[in-house]
């Protein structure tokens, strides 16, 4: 398998903004817990409640990583991991939890001769033409 970096590069923000709908009644509540000082901000809280339950849930989810066989946290590839494994005539099977980055010059043509099948379980950076002719081989 082509050897990977797990280093985030300047451009690549710690976190990604997601939205969420909530009801009021939800929405006030989260107010008030932040207006009485429990929290900073509605994502302070928000934050706050999914590492919580992120962190109850733990072991499932440890052994999810396992039994899928997934690499945890950042992993990047770049255009010299890619011609690698096709002069080694291998393709790659990436399962990654976290931010999979294929690097801004890799060619869609490279990114389909030696990406086998491409699973992402949190946050995909790779450039629009490769994502598209990835697409049939997301899981």
């Amino acid at each position: 398998m082509a050897k990977t970096q797990s280093l985030l590069t300047p451009s690549v923000p710690e976190t990604e903004k997601i939205t969420i709908n909530l009801g009021h009644v939800d929405l006030g509540r989260i107010d008030l817990l932040v207006r009485e000082g429990f929290f900073s901000n509605r994502s302070d809280l928000i934050r706050t409640a999914i590492r919580s339950l992120l962190d109850k849930h733990g072991d499932t989810t440890e052994q999810g990583v396992v039994r899928h066989m997934l690499e945890m946290g950042v992993r990047r590839w770049t255009r010299a991991d890619l011609e690698a494994a096709r002069s080694a005539n291998e393709t790659l099977d990436i399962k990654v939890l976290g931010l999979a980055i294929l690097d801004d010059d890799i060619p869609p043509e490279l990114a389909r001769a030696t990406i086998a099948r491409l699973t992402v379980l949190g946050t995909l950076q790779a450039p629009k033409d490769v994502k598209a002719a990835l697409a049939d081989r997301l899981a």
